[in-house]
């Protein structure tokens, strides 16, 4: 069984567009897990959820989302992030946002525990080194944990006493067999990796492999809407860069 892990997706619609295709073409995919910030900085939120709607998508909740929901306060956020809250909640209809308020901080399927940040601190926590990453998957009771909220596409795998630190090269399959293991998809919407190329994973749980994988998307289409959108021209400048 092969699912595709998905997350900060950003309101990013030609991205995720392009992912979605790339997966499908390629995968056979049974599932679909997104890892929160379905939206945010992106000028696109409206057709972003109706897409993950139509594929059947199980979400999580990033801290964007919540933000946007009015679930939790904008104030932490910088300027550039306030201000696409602050729009996105201004052309999102009730229904998606209720949408967004409705999706749960944590999830758990087929084995694997699914947040936004880690285990500890759902919404807000950076799993960005070992020793975070260590303790996110003492966390858990499950063999897997898949986060988001770092835009970065990483794998961290305990086995037999040793941790390990994988960045996955695009397309290659990446043993996790026998471990208690962390994935980490990098990002739909906004890559910050210095690849400006949309991001996403394929984890097959029968063979127990994670695929990371790199598709190039007209991030130029999204950084227009974003400029006519009135939203910060950096949310659009950065999307050439991968920051």
């Amino acid at each position: 069984m092969k699912v595709l892990l998905l997350s900060d997706i950003h309101s990013n619609l030609a991205a995720l567009e392009t992912v979605v295709q790339d997966a499908e073409a390629n995968f056979e995919i049974a599932e679909t897990w997104v890892l929160g910030d379905l939206v945010g900085y992106g000028p696109r939120p409206a057709e972003t959820l109706s897409l993950l709607s139509s594929i059947g998508a199980v979400a999580v909740a990033g801290n964007h989302d919540l933000a946007v929901a009015g679930v939790i306060s904008a104030e932490a956020f910088n300027p550039v992030a306030a201000a696409a809250v602050s729009w996105t909640q201004s052309v999102l209809g009730n229904e998606y946002l209720d949408q967004l308020r409705e999706l749960p901080a944590r999830l758990e399927r087929h084995g694997i525990t699914l947040v936004h940040g880690s285990p500890r601190d759902p919404v807000w926590e950076y799993v960005m080194n070992e020793g975070v990453a260590a303790q996110a998957l003492d966390d858990v009771d499950t063999t897997g944990l898949a986060v988001g909220h770092t835009h970065v596409p990483v794998i961290f795998r305990q086995l037999s006493g040793e941790f390990e630190r994988i960045q996955s090269a695009s397309s290659r399959s990446r043993s996790v067999a026998g471990s208690k293991f962390l994935v980490n998809p990098g990002s739909v919407g906004q890559p910050r990796d210095h690849d400006p190329r949309a991001g996403y994973a394929v984890l097959d749980l029968d063979a127990e492999t994670v695929t990371h994988r790199r598709v190039e998307y007209d991030h130029e289409l999204t950084a227009s809407k974003i400029r006519e959108a009135g939203l910060p021209a950096f949310l659009a400048d950065r999307l050439r860069v991968g920051v």
